[in-house]
């Protein structure tokens, strides 16, 4: 079975490096088509991936899709214009849109204000990455997916194959990811429609792992099928899983760590930097590229560190500085992505182990998972959202009921201040796999964590 995904694994990487070069190829051409004067940078954003779809055990939905996307920025007397055309991977069907997507951005350019902010490229940095992956072939996918769980209510969507990101500019900066990876995204559901849900990813496929995460499943619906148990608003001691901890990460990104949003007032954060508000001596936040499977370089072709602490024992020691950031704020930049969101982030792991979880937490709710999560309290960091899938109270460190989907609202100044009990001593690899537009790439690492008085609304 293997031999087959690793001949198509290794196809799929001639193509794109095939597309390697006509990008390269393009780079050149505009180089040589610019005044010195003009500044420009080239990305390049494209798949060749499997998409399945799963219902009730059986496939609903397949394909393949080869998509890519080329954005060229023109810059002139800090005034820039951008434009989006298709990739193909084929120099004399790509050159010809670029050349006239150039041509119209070198006429629009002169005619746009000024930004004082612009970032022009320098330096002479390249890399390039390449992670071969294994995985399934497109035709394994339903004898190995839905042979473990035929007489499950088995529904999720397969998403696997190659990711390739390039970025080149004019001051010859040169840079090329590619990955073959894959997400399966699943549920099991029960004749009530109580579901339990899972997430295996990675770019070799185990198939004891995928196992594994179907026992794991069927166990936690058959606990669903007990009675359920109305909890009454208040504050509970709670354990959020890996997966429930990953859905908070995000909203350290929104409006979180960013140097911009902190400069701006508009950061949770900016009450722990000024020394307001503190976070527990046991939590520390990373960017960690080391093992991320995401690129290192950003759309201005600059290398972030492999690794950069954020929060580092409780204190805010570095936020996240984009390159623009740096010029507005004359401050020095760790070439953060514009956006300012955390890309490689690592939460750092605690002392709880895995089989005294439900002894520490003894009388609580345990929570797989959250969703639906919004601001309620920017400033001071409070979070509002639902909880989600298999979620239980616990008495005496034993599982006795499921509980309906509960609203909880509060602030990360307690569940990683001084709420945070503990967090557990391993940590899971959180995939993301949103597929709006394309496949996305990129990774959280996080343990689980073990809060006292988690409060809950309704």
């Amino acid at each position: 079975m293997m031999a087959a995904a690793t001949n198509i694994a290794d196809n799929r990487v001639a193509e794109v490096t095939a597309k390697e070069r006509v990008f390269g190829q393009l780079a050149d051409a505009i180089s040589q088509a610019l005044p010195t004067a003009t500044h420009f940078t080239l990305t390049v954003s494209g798949e060749n991936s499997q998409f399945t779809r799963f219902n009730r055990a059986q496939v609903r939905q397949t394909g393949q899709v080869s998509d890519g996307s080329l954005t060229l920025t023109v810059m002139l007397c800090d005034r820039t214009a951008s434009g989006t055309v298709p990739f193909i991977g084929d120099f004399d069907t790509d050159w010809p849109l670029i050349k006239t997507t150039l041509a119209e951005l070198q006429a629009m350019v002169p005619q746009l204000p000024v930004d004082p902010f612009v970032v022009l490229p320098t330096g002479a940095a390249t890399s390039r990455t390449v992670n071969q992956g294994k995985i399934l072939a497109a035709h394994e996918l339903a004898t190995t997916l839905l042979s473990p769980v035929q007489n499950l209510d088995f529904t999720g969507i397969y998403a696997g194959g190659l990711i390739f990101r390039g970025y080149a500019d004019s001051a010859g900066q040169r840079h090329w990811f590619e990955t073959t990876n894959y997400s399966l995204d699943f549920s099991l559901f029960d004749s009530q429609n109580r579901a339990v849900k899972g997430t295996v990813a990675g770019n070799q496929w185990q198939q004891p792992h995928f196992l594994d995460q179907i026992n794991q499943a069927k166990h936690q619906l058959a606990l669903l099928a007990r009675p359920a148990k109305t909890i009454d608003r208040g504050q509970y001691r709670t354990y959020l899983a890996p997966a429930a901890v990953a859905e908070l990460l995000p909203m350290f990104s929104w409006g979180g760590v960013g140097e911009a949003d902190l400069q701006q007032g508009n950061s949770a954060f900016g009450l722990l930097r000024q020394g307001q508000r503190q976070l527990s001596p046991k939590f520390t936040l990373r960017e960690n590229f080391a093992q991320a499977n995401i690129p290192r370089f950003n759309n201005s072709g600059e290398v972030a560190p492999l690794q950069l602490p954020i929060i580092e024992r409780g204190q805010l020691v570095n936020s996240l500085v984009s390159s623009r950031s740096a010029k507005e704020y004359k401050i020095p930049s760790n070439y953060a992505s514009r956006n300012e969101h955390l890309r490689a982030p690592e939460i750092l792991t605690g002392t709880l182990a895995r089989e005294q979880i439900l002894a520490r937490l003894d009388r609580g709710l345990y929570l797989s998972n959250l969703h639906y999560l919004n601001w309620s309290d920017h400033p001071n960091g409070r979070v509002t959202g639902m909880t989600r899938y298999a979620c239980f109270w616990i008495e005496n460190g034993e599982i006795v009921a499921p509980i309906e989907n509960l609203r909880f609202d509060e602030s990360l100044y307690h569940c990683f201040g001084d709420g945070l009990m503990d967090l557990t001593d391993f940590q899971a690899t959180m995939p993301t796999i949103d597929t709006y537009d394309q496949r996305s790439l990129g990774d959280s690492r996080v343990p689980g964590i073990l809060v006292e008085g988690f409060t809950y609304t309704l």
